[in-house]
Formats: structure tokens, sequence, C-alpha cells
């Protein structure tokens, strides 16, 4: 959540930090602000609402401004005070000569603001964040060097933070901290930068440095020095990002959400690629550092995640099940951490996330490794926390994703699983060798699956249009595709704000059945081929009984069912282990199109954010 940007440079400095955040909206925010160095002072604008607010602030009043040398922006997404000018970062201590932006939450800020106040400090604002201005403030008035303040003034923080300082005694200089937040430096030709993700600097420089917990980057325009907790100086690897920046453009497209799950067909195969290669030949996992006899020794699987990521959990469930014989177990990480769980030195543990810096996940791994647990990341972000802590990794290759709503990110996840749960199987001797030649022939067919149901969504687009108006919904499968239905209820619910909710089809009858009538259409995944398929056909006629609206999601060309239902979205035919790759796409269309139908702001919906970086 939220998002920084700190440049020091010769580039008009507005312009480089408007764009920076204008490429992190995807974290979501509520608020947006600017510290400027300009000639011997700094200057601080807010704005309440979205990036162009901020921008037309500064326009209104540039001939305030000389010449910035340096500066901070920021993005936020309120967690300690409403959204509000006030509550807006930057903050600054009492004197204001001293700025500051911060993404995390700061656990001790109620005891610290306190301490401060008897001080003479006089606070502002509501929120956690404006302890740290005073704090580092307070100790710059005894120590006279910035650098040590921050150093001095973080040792006292719990919680986590991402924090970016500058002083109106200190031209040009930038100090940035981390801890359980993440904050990375980008390096220029005469010009540096930091940030709290990657796109907000891609546009011009690929040059990163990553900082890791309790690190502080000293940035000016011609340097940049990194020293640990306790001021040693640290040598840290430049790393170069893999993606061009026009990555971040929609390409034609009305939304980013549309762009993406467009790309998916790609994104299958660049997960495919080097892993799968030939049907005769078993999977490849460079990155997954588990030996043969590990694998065949495997009692038990841990997946660890959240939203998104833990609907394709329960998907790799049933797939690593059937495939391998192993027992699989899948928890949301915010449940796993305060819980006394049975992991040990013999299970392997799955965290999966899409940028790699959930919080609840990064704790729950931690946890898992301090219990001798092997631990296997799946994430779209090999240069992440969660990738930092893995024994083993699996990236997806997805690429940025730049709306807030999952989309090829989760199909990328759910084959990477399917590519995990064969190659155990391979070792393990679990599958039959036809059987896994057919498996892998159709998985290298699925793009040209996705793109036959990209080609042509009028159904689907109308299916929206006819449903837009309804306040609720539910998603019944069983299942494979029960994760599926849980996924396709959660999309609707991020973007249109529609009350979905996805149920195993077996429980309708034992509480959701009352709900059932004229205004509560529900969709039913129904994959012939599977032995649960006459039961959900069963079900749905249950549902029809009570006057339900209905829509089949199916493969079957069983013209018979078109009477029991009122609208029927088919897809390409696959082996039902398959099917949650071809499933999930039309519910992510179904949710998009009825999104754009009722005007919402598909990309950035309301209260969310794209990475969770706060428990």
């Amino acid at each position: 959540m939220c998002g920084i940007v700190g440049y020091a440079g010769n580039r008009d400095v507005v312009s480089v930090i408007l764009k920076g955040l204008t490429n992190l909206e995807y974290r979501g925010y509520d608020s947006a602000g600017m510290a400027l160095r300009d000639g011997d002072d700094i200057k601080v604008y807010k704005t309440l609402g979205k990036l162009i607010n901020l921008k037309n602030e500064l326009e209104s009043r540039k001939s305030e401004l000389i010449q910035p040398t340096c500066g901070i922006g920021h993005i936020r997404w309120a967690t300690h005070g409403s959204p509000s000018i006030v509550n807006a970062h930057p903050h600054s201590c009492t004197c204001g000569k001293l700025v500051v932006v911060h993404n995390g939450i700061i656990e001790n800020y109620k005891e610290l603001r306190e301490e401060l106040t008897v001080k003479g400090c006089v606070f502002k604002s509501q929120t956690d964040t404006e302890v740290i201005a005073h704090l580092v403030a307070d100790e710059y008035s005894k120590v006279k060097d910035l650098e040590k303040a921050v150093r001095n003034s973080v040792s006292k923080l719990q919680g986590a933070y991402a924090v970016c300082v500058m002083h109106k005694n200190v031209p040009d200089l930038i100090i940035g901290a981390r801890k359980h937040a993440p904050m990375l430096v980008g390096i220029g030709d005469g010009e540096n930068f930091i940030a709290s993700d990657t796109p907000a600097i891609i546009e011009y420089t690929k040059k990163t440095i990553y900082l890791d917990d309790n690190e502080i980057a000293i940035v000016t325009k011609d340097s940049v020095k990194i020293t640990d907790a306790d001021g040693n100086e640290v040598v840290k690897k430049v790393e170069v990002l893999p993606w061009e920046p026009i990555a971040l453009s929609k390409l034609g497209y009305k939304h980013f959400m549309l762009k993406e799950i467009h790309e998916q067909p790609d994104v299958i195969r660049n997960v495919l690629n080097g892993k799968l290669y030939d049907i005769d030949a078993p999977i490849v996992l460079n990155e997954v550092k588990l030996d043969k006899d590990t694998i065949k020794n495997l009692k038990k699987i841990e997946i660890i995640a959240c939203g998104t990521s833990l609907h394709v959990g329960m998907a790799a469930k049933y797939i690593i099940e059937n495939f391998t014989g192993i027992s699989v177990e899948v928890e949301a990480s915010s449940e796993y951490i305060y819980r006394k769980t049975t992991t040990d030195a013999s299970t392997l543990v799955i965290g999966v996330s899409q940028s790699g810096e959930t919080a609840d996940t990064i704790t729950a791994i931690k946890q898992a490794k301090e219990k001798n647990a092997h631990i296997l990341i799946v994430t779209n972000r090999p240069d992440s926390n969660m990738a930092r802590l893995a024994d083993s990794l699996i990236p997806v290759n997805a690429g940025i994703e730049v709306s807030v709503a999952a989309t090829k990110s989760y199909i990328a996840q759910m084959i990477s699983f399917y590519l995990l749960a064969i190659h155990i199987a391979e070792v393990k001797g679990t599958l039959d060798d036809v059987y896994l030649k057919n498996l892998k022939h159709e998985i290298i067919q699925l793009p040209t699956k996705v793109e036959e149901i990209l080609s042509n969504t009028t159904t689907i687009q109308e299916c929206a249009k006819k449903f837009s108006s309804f306040k609720n919904f539910i998603y019944i499968a069983r299942g494979v595709n029960l994760a599926t239905a849980y996924e396709g209820a959660l999309k609707l619910k991020e973007i249109s704000y529609i009350n979905a909710t996805g149920y195993a089809a077996g429980e309708l009858k034992h509480g959701p059945i009352a709900m059932l009538d004229e205004t509560m259409p529900v969709l039913s995944i129904l994959m012939p081929g599977g032995i649960t398929y006459e039961k959900i056909l069963s079900n749905s006629e249950e549902a029809k009984a009570r006057n339900a609206k209905l829509i089949a999601l199916t493969s079957s060309k069983d013209t018979n069912i078109d009477a029991l239902f009122d609208v029927v979205l088919r897809v390409p035919q696959v082996s039902e282990i398959l099917s949650p790759v071809i499933t999930c796409v039309p519910c992510q269309l179904l949710a998009y199109y009825i999104a754009e139908f009722l005007g919402k702001d598909v990309d950035q919906p309301r209260n969310l954010a794209k990475s969770v970086t706060v428990e």
C-alpha cells in the first residue's frame, strides 16, 4: 500500500516524481503529496484524492518555485486517520524544517507521541507517520547529523516502515530507511532515485539497489551510500531490472485490467518457456532446490497466501494431491501467523504472492523458516522480500501487473503449480507415462484455448449488461473449480462492488439457498468429464426452482442445458483437472464488463491496494 518516490538530479524534479507516483497508482491511495527542495527552502504540497489534483495544485502554484533540485513524493492509503489533506504525506516537524514520507505502520506511535508531546512537539495529524518527523527532528537537534538522526530514530520504531527524509539545513540530500517494507535505490548518471517499487523509476534507469531490513540509504544526485544499523557502510549489488517502460502502457486498451486479461495467453507461454518444452522430457524447475530424496519423503505441503493467491492455493491443493498423493494444507497467511502450527523440517511450505511483499505472508514464511521448513516461493517478483527468504523459487514471469484486481498473475501462479505438481509426480512416479504425456500436451495447448475465449467475448459482454443491475451474486462449483467460484466472486466484488459470494455447490442447501429468489443470480461452473458435473447440474436445478436467474460456465455442448440456464458461457473443452485455467477467464471478463457498464474505476477500486505491505 502507499507509494514513495524520491529524486535528486537535474531533470524537472516535479515531473519525475509525478511520473513515478503515477506508475505506483496501482498500489491504491486516497491522497497525494510532495516536498521539494527549492533554493534554501523546502516546500510542501498536499491534496486529497487522485494525483491529478496534486498535479493541478502544483501547476497553479508553480510561480512559487525557483528550481527544485530534489524532492520526495507520496501517495497514501489511510491506515491511521481518515483521508484528508492534514493526514496526507509529507509530514513535518513542529518547526517545519524536516519532512518525511512513510509506508507501513508504526505500532508504538502512541507511546512515542506522548513522549514527544511532553518535549514540546505539536502534532497536527492523526497519523502514526508524523511521529517519525518529530522523532528525527528531536534527534537532529542533538546530534546535528541527519544520517545519524535517522538511524537513532528508526531504532526506536516498532512495526514496519519505509521512510524518506529531507531537512532544510542539509541541502540536496535524501535519506531512506526500511524495515519490513520495500524500498529500493535507482542509480542514474548525475541523478539518483528512491522508490517503494520498480515501476516508479523504470522509465529513467534499470540499475537498482534493494535495501534490506535496518539499512539506510544516503542519496544525492552524485552519490549513493548504504549503511547498516550501526552506521557501517555496506557494499550492495547493483541489479538490472528486467522490464521495459512499455509494460506500463495500456497499448490501446481502455483499462490495464482488460490489457492484462488479454496478455494471459502469452503469460502462460512465458511460464512454460524453459520448463515444459517436450512432452517426453521431465519438467525443468531449476530454482526449485528440493533433491529427489526430499521429494520422495515429503509427507505434507503447506500453502500460505492471501486473497487471489489464496484461491490459487486452493486449486493447487486439488492438483498436487491428485498428481502426487501428498497431503496439502492451504491457509490464509493472516490466520497461520496467529496459531500454533505443526510445521516442521519435513514440511514443504509454499508462500504465494504476486508482489512478494505481502506483509502477512512474509511473517508466516519467517515463522515457518524458524521451524526449519523448506521454503518455496511462488511470486511475480523475483526481486522481492519473499524471494529473498526462499530456499526454492518459482518466478511466474507475468510481467508488471498494474490493475489492482489480479488476473494474469493468477493464471501464471496456477500454471506454475501445475508444473510443480507434475515435477513432484515425476520424481515420485505417481502418474502413468501415457497420462503424463497427454497432460503435458494439453497444457501446451492452453494458451491457444485462452485466445479462443478472448477472440469472442460478445456473449460475456451481453451477460454482463443483462446482470449489471443486480445487487447480489452467487458463484457455485465443486472440486478443483471451487477456487474459480471464490475467485470469480472476489473479482466481481473488487471492481463492481456487487456483493458476490462463492460457495461449494453441495453447501447451497445448507443455508445459502434461503437467499435465492428472482433477485439473486447464480453462476454455476460445471465442466463435463468430471465426477461432479451431474451433481452441480442438480444443484443448479434446485436454484432454478427458487426462481434464481442462472448462468452456466461450461465446456458442455449439450444444448439441453440452454433450457435450464438463462445464459450459457461456453469455453473450449479441456480435462477437468486443467479447467481452472480456462474457467477463470470468463469470470475475469464478466467482472470487468459489469464494472465498466456501471462506470466504476476498474483499475483502482476504492479501498483496495495492489501490494498489501501492512498486516
